[in-house]
Order: C-alpha cells, then sequence, then structure tokens
C-alpha cells in the first residue's frame, strides 16, 4: 500500500516535470522563431521526443502556443516583476520594473530576446486564443508599470499630474523600441540608451522632495 501511494504520488510530479521542461525549450525555440513556428513535429524533433511523447503533454499546436505563452509569463514574472515587488512602493520599485525588464532583454533570459515583445508583433493582426493570451499578459505588465507609477504618486515620489496609463505606455515603448532597434538592426547600445531614456523621464517627472532627498542618489540625480 505504501509504495502504491508513493508511485501514485509521484507520478504527477514527474508528469509535472517533464511538462515544464518541455515547456522550457518551447518558450526559447518559440522566442526564437516565433510561436507560428511552433510546432509539436518540430518540438519533439529538437527534443528528440516521439510526437505521441508530447501528443500526451499537449493535444494540439494551440494547445502547445497557449501553454508556452503561459510558461513564458511565469519567466517573466520571476525574473522582473518578482524582484520589482521585492522593493519599496514608489520610485524603488518603479526603477526596478524598468530595469530588469532592459536586463532580462540583456541577460537573454529568452534566447530570442523579450518574448512578449517578438509574440506581440507576430500576432497583433490574427485573431484567436494566442492572440488574445498575448493580450492578457501584455495588459497585465502595463497594469503592473501602472500601478507602480500610482503608487509613486501616492508616495509622493512622482507628481501628482502624471497620467500613470500614459506614462506607462511610454515607459513601455521605449522599451520595446530599444529592443526592436537591438534585435533587428543590431544596434549594440540601445538597451543601454533606453535604460538612461526611461531614467531620464522618470527623473523629469519626479517631485521636489525626490529629487533633493535619498531617493535622488539611487536614480544618479
Amino acid at each position: 500500500m505504501t509504495r502504491s501511494a508513493g508511485s501514485a504520488s509521484s507520478s504527477p510530479r514527474k508528469g509535472e516535470r517533464t511538462r515544464e521542461g518541455i515547456l522550457r525549450v518551447a518558450v526559447n525555440l518559440a522566442s526564437v522563431e516565433g510561436l507560428e513556428g511552433l510546432s509539436i513535429g518540430h518540438l519533439a524533433k529538437t527534443l528528440q521526443m516521439s510526437k505521441s511523447g508530447l501528443f500526451a503533454h499537449f493535444g494540439s499546436k494551440v494547445d502547445l502556443q497557449l501553454a508556452t505563452i503561459e510558461m513564458a509569463r511565469n519567466i517573466f514574472v520571476d525574473h522582473v516583476v518578482r524582484p520589482a515587488l521585492a522593493q519599496p512602493a514608489g520610485i524603488p520599485r518603479l526603477w526596478k520594473l524598468c530595469d530588469s525588464w532592459i536586463g532580462h532583454v540583456e541577460e537573454k533570459v529568452f534566447a530570442g530576446g523579450c518574448f512578449f515583445s517578438a509574440a506581440s508583433f507576430e500576432f497583433d493582426s490574427r485573431p484567436g486564443p494566442v492572440r488574445a493570451a498575448i493580450v492578457a499578459a501584455m495588459q497585465e505588465w502595463l497594469s503592473t508599470l501602472t500601478r507602480a507609477i500610482d503608487e509613486a504618486k501616492k508616495a509622493g515620489h512622482i507628481k501628482a499630474s502624471v497620467n500613470a496609463s500614459g506614462f506607462a505606455l511610454e515607459i513601455y515603448s521605449m522599451a520595446v523600441g530599444a529592443h526592436w532597434a537591438s534585435q533587428l538592426l543590431d544596434q549594440k547600445q540601445a538597451l543601454k540608451d533606453a535604460r538612461k531614456l526611461i531614467l531620464s523621464r522618470i527623473r523629469s517627472e519626479v517631485t521636489a522632495a525626490v529629487r533633493h532627498g535619498e531617493l535622488a542618489r539611487m536614480l544618479k540625480f
């Protein structure tokens, strides 16, 4: 009885670990070749697995794409969002979000750069569940930035006149533009330049209390 119970409990965990390992390969493959190029056959060949083995985890190409997007979201949260949430609300958290976003591209957390920037361009005009999943992930990211800006306003770090959602979109646009220049145009300095531009833009909207206080040193005033 004990052995059977142990086998039954370990089997789902083993299946989960196998699925996670498959998806981590799928995420990197899709970040380079695109989600549309991600198929069960292609992934099986890359992993040197049978198609039937992959079908046990993903019943269709769309299921595989959706699971890959969710894995990419989890990786992004681990590398970008969670470290920022560990910072105090206000300028420290907002800047950590921006710095970590650029950092995860520089560090090649995803083999092809920013997974969601690439996926957004790939599916922006393709209706369906894959596009909807990408939209949900990007809206979540913009909401996270917007919330961080609102928190900075409440903390007295950012001017009350700043439109949080508009400012979040502005920051996002600078980061995505830098990713495009880095990946497509091979501009090596693009990400470093974006970090400076975003920092400068945040500095332009801080309150006098921040400009002359302790946080000024963190933002290199």
